[in-house]
C-alpha cells in the first residue's frame, strides 16, 4: 500500500538567528500533510502540497512578526498563533476572513499547541490545558506535570478518542497516556530508559511511537494498552537528536528525521500470533538455533539482535540542521517530504515494495519563488525552526497578561478576551460549514468561558 500522509503533526521552533529578516522561525506540515507552513521574522506563509513540480503559496502575511507557533487545523480556516512579543497569549483566527475569533492568556510561556476536530491543547513547561475546540471552553488543566522545557506532547488527530501523550518524567522515558475526551489518565508507558525526544500517534490513535534523547531506538506501543509492538534501531555508532517522528496514514510505515544526513523509514510488518513452519533446510535450522541463542544472552544484547532496521533511507546533502519529514501520496504516488531549516522542501520517491535508497526528484525554495531543481546549491544556512501551518490574521487588540479578567494563578488559563462584534468582517464567523471546519459555535465574539480548576 502507498504511504499516505500521516495523521499527526510535528512542530519545530527555533531561537532568533542573525540570518536576516527572511530567516525561518518555524515550519511544519499540517495534520494530513496537505499543506506546509513556514514562519519568518516578518510573517509567515502557507503552501499547498498537491503537486511535485509546483509549490503553490496559498497565503502570506507580514502583519504579525516574530511568530514562533502557528498551527492550522487540517486545511480549514482555523489558525492558532503565538508571537514572541506575547509568548503567554494564544490567538485563534479565521485567516480567510482576516478576523480574530478569541484569545487566551496563560500563567507561563506557551511551548506548543496541538489540535484536532474535538480538542485544542496548550502545553506549558509544567502544565497542559485542554479546550473544547467547538467553543474554546477550558475543560481541564493538568497541573504539576514533570518539567517539559521543549513542550513535547502529541495529540491523536482521531477526534473519536483524542488521546494525549506527554512525558511522565524528566529523567526517564516514561509516557503518560491521557484520554482527552473523557478527561482521565489511561496508563503510563515505560518507553525508554532516558528522557523522551519525540512521541507521535498514528492516524487512528491506536499506535504510539517514541524515541529518547539518544535517538538510537524507536519503539511503537499499542493504544490504549501501552504494550510494545515494534522496536526499530536507527543506528548504534552515535547519538542523534530526533527532529520528527511520523506514521504514514495507513500505519504501515514510520519515518524519522534527525540532525544527521540520514532519514529513516521503518516498515511495520503485520503482527501474527504464529509464524508458518519453515521447510526443513540447513539455513532454516541455523536460523532457529540463532534465535534460540538470544534467550541466553544479556537482555541488552538480545534486544539489539531482535531490533528491525530501516526499510528505506534518504541521504541528505547536509547534516546538523533541523528537519521535519512526512510520508504522503502526491499525484497518486508515495513520496517522502523533508522540510529543512535551510529554507528548502525536498521531495523523494519511495518504493513501498522494496524500499532501499529514496530518489530525490524535486527541491523547492521556501523563501524564493518556486522550485530550484534537484540540487539547491550552497545557499546560506538558515536558522532552526519549529511550528506549522502559517496564515494571515489581523493583530489582536493590545492586552496585558495578568491583568485580563478571569486570571487564576493555580487554575490555569485566563478568560479569553471577547472580540467585539463590530470588529468582525461582514457576517458572523460561523465555522460550522464543512468547507470552513471546525464547527465553532463561537460566533460574533460570544465566548465567555472561565478557567476551570482541575
Amino acid at each position: 500500500m502507498e504511504p499516505e500522509a500521516a495523521a499527526t503533526t510535528t512542530t519545530t521552533t527555533t531561537e532568533a538567528s542573525p540570518a536576516g529578516p527572511a530567516a525561518l522561525s518555524c515550519f511544519s506540515f499540517n495534520q494530513d500533510c496537505t499543506s506546509l507552513a513556514i514562519g519568518t521574522k516578518t510573517g509567515y506563509r502557507l503552501f499547498s502540497l498537491s503537486s511535485v513540480e509546483q509549490l503553490d503559496q496559498v497565503h502570506e502575511s507580514n502583519e504579525i512578526p516574530d511568530v514562533y507557533i502557528v498551527e492550522r487545523l487540517f486545511s480549514s480556516s482555523l489558525v492558532v498563533v503565538v508571537s514572541r512579543s506575547k509568548p503567554r497569549q494564544m490567538n485563534v483566527y479565521h485567516f480567510k476572513k482576516g478576523t480574530e475569533i478569541c484569545n487566551y492568556s496563560y500563567s507561563a510561556n506557551i511551548l506548543s499547541v496541538r489540535l484536532n476536530r474535538q480538542r485544542l491543547l496548550v502545553c506549558l513547561e509544567e502544565s497542559i490545558y485542554i479546550h473544547n475546540i467547538k467553543d474554546m471552553k477550558l475543560l481541564k488543566t493538568i497541573l504539576d506535570t514533570p518539567p517539559n522545557p521543549t513542550g513535547l506532547c502529541a495529540l491523536s488527530i482521531n477526534h473519536s478518542n483524542s488521546y494525549l501523550a506527554y512525558p511522565g518524567s524528566l529523567v526517564t522515558g516514561e509516557i503518560v497516556l491521557y484520554d482527552g475526551n473523557h478527561l482521565k489518565t489511561v496508563c503510563t508507558v515505560p518507553a525508554h530508559d532516558g528522557p523522551l525526544a519525540a512521541i507521535t500517534f498514528n492516524s487512528t490513535g491506536s499506535k504510539l511511537a517514541s524515541a529518547s534523547e539518544k535517538g538510537t531506538v524507536i519503539r511503537v506501543f499499542s493504544v490504549p494498552e501501552g504494550q510494545k509492538l515494534y522496536e526499530f534501531r536507527r543506528g548504534m555508532k552515535r547519538y542523534v537528536n530526533i527532529g520528527s517522528l511520523v506514521f504514514s496514514m495507513d500505519s504501515q510505515f514510520l519515518c524519522a528525521s534527525s540532525n544527521t544526513e540520514t532519514v529513516h523509514i521503518f516498515k511495520l510488518e503485520h503482527l501474527t500470533d504464529s509464524r508458518p513452519e519453515e521447510p526443513p533446510t540447513w539455513s532454516g535450522y541455523v536460523g532457529k538455533m540463532f534465535m534460540a541463542a538470544t534467550n541466553y544472552l544479556p537482555s541488552q544484547v538480545s534486544d539489539m539482535m531482535n531490533q528491525d532496521r530501516a526499510f528505506a533511507t534518504v541521504r541528505l546533502h547536509f547534516s546538523g540542521q533541523r528537519t521535519v519529514c512526512t510520508l504522503s501520496t502526491i499525484q497518486k504516488l508515495p513520496r517522502l517530504l523533508v522540510s529543512s531549516s535551510d529554507g528548502h522542501l525536498y521531495i523523494y520517491n519511495v518504493d513501498p515494495q522494496d524500499g532501499g535508497e529514496c530518489i530525490l526528484i524535486q527541491t523547492h525554495s521556501l523563501l524564493g519563488s518556486g522550485k530550484t531543481g534537484e540540487d539547491p546549491g550552497n545557499d546560506t544556512e538558515l536558522p532552526l525552526p519549529q511550528s506549522y501551518a502559517a496564515t494571515v490574521a489581523r493583530p489582536s487588540p493590545a492586552s496585558t497578561g495578568s491583568t485580563v479578567p478571569g486570571y487564576s494563578e493555580d487554575g490555569g488559563a485566563l478568560r479569553g478576551e471577547v472580540i467585539p462584534e463590530h470588529e468582525f468582517a461582514a457576517g458572523p464567523v460561523c465555522l460550522d460549514d464543512e468547507t470552513e471546519f471546525p464547527p465553532i459555535v463561537l460566533c460574533r465574539g460570544s465566548q465567555k468561558s472561565q478557567a476551570k480548576r482541575p
